[in-house]
């Protein structure tokens, strides 16, 4: 029998990205005047490119019927991967950075690697529910190996972090013999070592997290100023909209750094409403899948569960020195329409999934 979908879910997920909406609004502001000469100029980016196609397709997510989302996995990893391959055409991919991870169509600008990370969950729990545990050891190194090799040609580290820490979770909860579980940490140690030791700016983010107060006018700099926003504030922090970091001194402070300028405005309190948010948004999840009899189900919610918290600790951790700086946003906050869809649509499938719950 079909339930109404979990409320707490609709509950949290809509605080945050009301919350998001709120901060991106002050922080884009003054960014949006100067370049645009229209104050709302990133806002309204926000809304058309990001809010309304993913609530549009979040909602077609809600009412699809999954058995046809199991069926479609591999169409959908495929075309993904297709996706991903055309931000190699010149004519159409975009690099920013030292890093080729966008595709520009006229004012619209997609990056794949957003798409990717719920396609893989799709296609991942997909696969995982087809096959026997005691099969899936070396095809699971050979998938994620593949995914691993497209990432890192952008490069795109941090995403590969996320979707292989994801798949690990995933793995995990399949009931697969632990020391498989084990090898693949360990492998995935060795193979981070070495990727951060083939590139100096991987380095470079690893020698400032091990050292924060090195350098704080060159590699050191954005962190140095995240965590002044962070921690200068105290309990209630300076007002919605009177960040002063967000002027010129804290880089990306509507992507990568967004959790600092939220916290300079909130304080203590609003990053532990923005916390507490997210922990409810992935215990109900988790408690969610716990209750499915499906396997495909399950796995999907445990991966879309995964991968909002998985991101959520790295962005923030990050910000406040427990990690090495990455270019992860931060869960239905961060400005940018391609992950904004793609978040969207997984809350459709997560609420669809809710229907059958018995929570």
């Amino acid at each position: 029998m079909l339930r109404k979908p979990n409320l707490i879910l609709v509950v949290t997920s809509s605080l945050l990205v009301i919350m998001g909406f709120i901060i991106v609004t002050g922080v884009s502001m003054t960014f949006s005047h100067k370049i645009f000469g229209n104050s709302f100029h990133y806002l309204g980016h926000q809304l058309l490119y990001g809010f309304i196609p993913g609530l549009i397709l979040g909602g077609i997510a809600y009412f699809l019927d999954l058995k046809i989302v199991k069926k479609i996995s591999l169409f959908i990893i495929i075309g993904i991967v297709i996706l991903m391959a055309l931000i190699f055409i010149p004519t159409l991919g975009t690099k920013l950075g030292g890093a080729r991870r966008w595709i520009s169509l006229g004012p619209i600008t997609l990056q794949p690697s957003e798409f990717l990370k719920l396609g893989f969950i799709i296609y991942f729990a997909a696969w995982l529910s087809s096959k026997k545990s005691k099969k899936l050891f070396i095809p699971m190194i050979i998938i994620v190996s593949i995914i691993a090799l497209l990432l890192l040609c952008q490069p795109d580290m941090s995403t590969l972090v996320v979707i292989a820490t994801i798949a690990l979770i995933m793995y995990f909860c399949t009931d697969t013999p632990l020391w498989q579980t084990g090898t693949m940490i360990l492998g995935g140690i060795v193979g981070l070592v070495i990727l951060i030791k083939m590139a100096p700016y991987r380095l470079n983010r690893l020698l400032v997290f091990l050292r924060p107060d090195s350098q704080p006018l060159g590699i050191g700099y954005q962190l140095k100023q995240a965590l002044i926003a962070v921690g200068s504030v105290g309990i209630i922090g300076r007002g919605l909209g009177l960040s002063i970091q967000k002027y010129g001194f804290l880089p990306e402070p509507m992507t990568d750094s967004i959790f600092a300028v939220y916290a300079e405005e909130t304080g203590f309190i609003g990053c532990v409403i923005l916390l507490i948010l997210y922990l409810i948004f992935t215990w109900q999840a988790m408690r969610m899948a716990m209750s499915i009899k499906d396997t495909f189900l399950k796995l999907l919610s445990i991966g879309i569960a995964s991968w909002f918290i998985i991101q959520t600790f790295i962005n923030i951790g990050a910000i406040i020195g427990i990690l090495p700086l990455t270019g992860i946003p931060l869960p239905l906050i961060s400005y940018g329409s391609s992950h904004l869809v793609i978040e969207l649509i997984a809350l459709g499938l997560l609420l669809n999934i809710s229907k059958k719950a018995k929570v």
